[in-house]
């Protein structure tokens, strides 16, 4: 028969590895792509995006899709974006890019989850240099923008069909910031048309960071014109 501290030693090494497998659990549980709440959402938001968004946007979200779609998991555009950002998008659609709105169709837990799948693509945090102030000049603006954008966005932000998006329409313009139209410009999107345009970048506009502010605030006006 074992002595009592033969088996007192037994029951604390079978509570030792029962707490070691606990904390095994819970530690995979959290590091292991967002095993939780969050995970849920994310797999939730996949699903839906398969069967709603990857037609146009591709499996990938790189615009890879048979219908006309941009890409929409470039980090550059994730990086300037917030969630509110995505979710908006999701909504109210894009009409000028034949982007419907979802907001009437799916419910808010829907929405949400679309846009933690969305932001799950994102694997950096591009560190952009923009002006703490974007102001500049309409009429130089729109000079930049005839020679260098109008081949793509159309003449005064009118876009072109699977060249480049509308920027004249009022729910780009509603919920598009001028930082993020700034850097958009500046920064270009990978797996787009959109090169990146700041001088020093690669890409083969090289303009300065007051021709980008110029072309900014030409767009900003193309609100009042609607």
């Amino acid at each position: 028969m074992p002595s009592k501290g033969a088996v007192m030693k037994k029951k604390l090494l079978i509570g030792s590895y029962v707490l070691i497998v606990i904390l095994g659990i819970t530690v995979f549980i959290s590091t292991d792509g967002f095993k939780g709440k969050n995970y849920e959402a994310v797999q939730a938001g996949e699903k839906f995006y398969k069967q709603e968004c990857a037609i146009c946007h591709g499996d990938t979200g790189k615009g890879e899709g048979k219908q006309v779609g941009t890409a929409i998991s470039s980090q550059v555009f994730l990086s300037s974006v917030s969630d509110k950002d995505l979710y908006n998008y999701v909504k109210y659609g894009r009409p000028e890019a034949a982007m419907p709105a979802y907001g009437p169709r799916i419910s808010e837990e829907q929405l949400k989850n679309v846009v933690a799948y969305m932001r799950n693509w994102q694997k950096e945090k591009v560190k952009f240099d923009v002006p703490e102030k974007i102001t500049g000049s309409v009429a130089e603006g729109e000079k930049v923008y005839n020679l260098s954008c109008i081949q793509c966005h159309g003449e005064a932000g009118a876009g072109k069909p699977k060249m480049g998006t509308a920027l004249s329409h009022p729910l780009y313009l509603k919920y598009t910031t001028d930082k993020q139209i700034w850097i958009g410009t500046a920064y270009g999107r990978e797996n787009t048309r959109m090169a990146p345009s700041l001088k020093g970048l690669e890409g083969v506009r090289q303009l300065s960071e007051k021709q980008i502010s110029d072309v900014v605030s030409y767009i900003r006006s193309l609100e009042n014109k609607e």
